[in-house]
């Protein structure tokens, strides 16, 4: 059974994060790939999570995620948590050779990409196995499949480098406080810039107590009280009426693992609100 802290977290929304992510990835390339997240393939809800379209065939795509791209691209992502497995590949595999069908599109002129956040032994074996595919892993995390006539590549976005591949690297909970830091200085350049709201929604959701650390030591970069503002945190006070958006704050901050004291720091609550928000709980009430 479900803790009542796990019960009381929030869904965390991975996949808008993931598609901003991967945008920001390839954003030097924006003026010749287009994004079609979710693509739906037919009236039944059977859809691709995002596609590439490579809209100039004559510049070269140097970065190491996109290597493989031809003109359309399907790309699949797994939460952190979850994992690519045979089935999953067979139904995007059957997927794409649909989506070749009835958009037209050569099958020649697809990839097909998977993103996972765990080393994936078992779909690897089965490729070698059962399949008898070739697979290299020619850069950190990303693992790519030969001989099949749709180029195959799976990448472990935890293998990725920050330097190369900071916002798919960065796209998990549990980060470590460098890497926190880092995004908290590359979203102040961005966040209102580009699109950014789900990812950094999601990655503060999932390391809110890290973040709030980042920003302690982030020297004069984006703080986690920054970062609250940019999301509409203020706003969300302002109509609520402070008070009690405060309260739904406090609320949601915890639920995220916050302590009580680093609430009050990234809320910057009075001595007064600390007391009539942060009331110690009664052990066993509410069970």
């Amino acid at each position: 059974m479900a803790s009542e802290k796990n019960r009381r977290r929030p869904h965390i929304a991975w996949h808008p994060a993931f598609v901003q992510a991967f945008r920001l990835e390839l954003e030097q390339y924006q003026d010749i790939l287009e994004f079609i997240p979710e693509f739906q393939l037919t009236s039944e809800p059977l859809r691709i999570d995002l596609v590439v379209i490579r809209k100039l065939k004559n510049i070269p795509i140097k970065k190491n995620i996109a290597a493989i791209f031809r003109s359309e691209n399907l790309v699949e992502y797994k939460s952190p948590g979850d994992h690519v497995s045979v089935a999953d590949f067979y139904k995007a595999y059957g997927c794409a050779c649909l989506y070749a069908s009835l958009n037209a599109v050569p099958v020649t002129e697809l990839t097909l990409t998977f993103v996972e956040s765990r080393e994936p032994r078992k779909l690897l074996k089965h490729f070698r196995e059962e399949r008898g595919y070739r697979v290299e892993g020619r850069d950190g995390g990303i693992y790519r499949v030969e001989e099949d006539i749709i180029p195959i590549q799976v990448i472990d976005s935890r293998g990725l480098s920050a330097g190369e591949n900071l916002w798919l690297r960065g796209l998990s909970g549990g980060l470590e406080i460098g890497l926190a830091m880092d995004i908290l200085k590359e979203g102040r350049e961005r966040i209102k810039k580009a699109p950014l709201e789900a990812y950094m929604q999601v990655v503060l959701n999932a390391n809110a107590g890290i973040f709030l650390e980042a920003g302690k030591m982030g020297n004069g970069s984006l703080t986690f009280d920054d970062v609250l503002v940019e999301l509409g945190y203020t706003a969300r006070w302002e109509e609520k009426g402070l008070e009690k958006g405060l309260e739904k704050s406090v609320k949601l901050l915890g639920a995220y693992g916050m302590k009580p004291e680093q609430i009050t720091a990234a809320l910057k609550l009075t001595p007064e609100q600390a007391r009539r928000y942060l009331k110690p709980r009664t052990p066993g009430r509410g069970r």
